[in-house]
């Protein structure tokens, strides 16, 4: 492979991109890593499983396991898009290819996950690694961490795989724009190295707070997509501290519903209900309930001829206007126009 005259130092800034990965990976439930080509690791695993720390800290294991990371990367750049597959351990692992003047330079590898679902199509074993007592003995003494791994649905981990796609298309056009705006920058100062120049503002910065742009929206869509799933059915958290909260919320619609009196249902203090709810949800109490509430309005404008103000009135708005205003807020329309955008497309 020939050396590109790129490489991810000069692409991202490690130690930014890292707390980024560590957001993102909080948010995705993946753990995630990024990688050169050669599947060496270059920023630090974010959030890694500790299932997967003890593999990796075997000498002889995590030679496995930065070939699973190479191989990953290789696929995913030869398909050019998010390759999902299993490790040698038969966990779930996602590689998304980093390409930069038509040469793949890395990948961002997340996962370190199982299946919900057994109705998914058949996922390759990227790399096999023969059995032996020695690994048998290893993987029975974390058997406990293994069975602990993150669950999601094969339709979670391709949204998510989706939507790390785009995040690196959308590094690989600031590496463009960085490289050069700096050779600009160079040649400038070649000719007048007094005169000052706009190129002087740093492309890393702007970088980094557009990356965390995207990040908010990846936060967004995914808290959007599973409150959506769960608006129609009563919601299973996965922790069960929370859930006397969740089986009050969805049997009690019409009323409003406050942090203080949910950790009281649950038995804990607010400031800790506060902090595992947004660890569980991705966002905070009093957003994740607004948001929820247009979900279960967006469904009675669908499915009944109910007034604005009777939906406001059944959800436990204090007034329509308010409705209205925070329907608009998540929706970036009325609810009058949902409805007829709905029933006359």
């Amino acid at each position: 492979m020939v050396k590109s005259r790129f490489d991810l130092e000069h692409i991202i800034d490690l130690e930014k991109w890292h707390k980024l990965q560590d957001s993102l990976s909080l948010v995705t439930k993946m753990a995630i890593i990024t990688v050169d080509y050669k599947g060496v690791p270059v920023t630090k695993h974010s959030y890694c499983q500790s299932f997967c720390q003890g593999v990796r800290q075997d000498s002889y294991l995590s030679e496995y396991c930065q070939k699973c990371d190479a191989r990953g990367g290789l696929e995913a750049v030869r398909l050019n898009k998010p390759y999902i597959y299993l490790c040698h351990f038969n966990i779930l692992d996602i590689a998304i290819p980093i390409i930069v003047d038509n040469q793949y330079i890395g990948a961002i590898m997340a996962g370190q996950i199982k299946l919900r679902d057994t109705d998914v199509p058949l996922l390759e074993q990227i790399v096999s690694r023969p059995t032996n007592t020695e690994t048998n003995g290893k993987f029975k003494a974390l058997k406990d961490d293994y069975h602990s791994l993150p669950i999601l649905s094969y339709e979670e981990v391709t949204i998510i795989a989706d939507m790390l796609f785009h995040l690196c298309t959308y590094i690989v056009e600031e590496a463009i724009h960085k490289n050069t705006t700096l050779d600009m920058y160079k040649k400038a100062l070649s000719h007048d190295i007094n005169q000052p120049s706009l190129d002087t503002i740093s492309t890393s910065d702007r970088t980094y707070r557009n990356i965390q742009a995207i990040q908010n929206e990846l936060s967004s869509a995914l808290i959007e997509t599973k409150v959506k799933k769960s608006a129609s059915h009563p919601f299973t958290s996965s922790n069960p501290v929370l859930q006397p909260a969740f089986d009050y919320i969805y049997s009690h619609k019409n009323e409003n519903f406050t942090l203080q009196e949910m950790a009281g249902r649950c038995h804990i203090s607010p400031s800790y209900f506060s902090r595992i709810f947004t660890k569980e949800m991705g966002e905070n109490f009093s957003l994740f309930i607004a948001r929820l509430k247009v979900e279960w309005a967006k469904q009675l404008l669908e499915t009944t001829n109910l007034t604005i103000n009777q939906i406001s009135d059944d959800l436990g708005f204090c007034d329509a206007g308010y409705f209205i205003k925070t329907f608009r807020k998540f929706e970036n329309l009325t609810p009058s126009v949902y409805r007829n955008a709905y029933k006359n497309p």
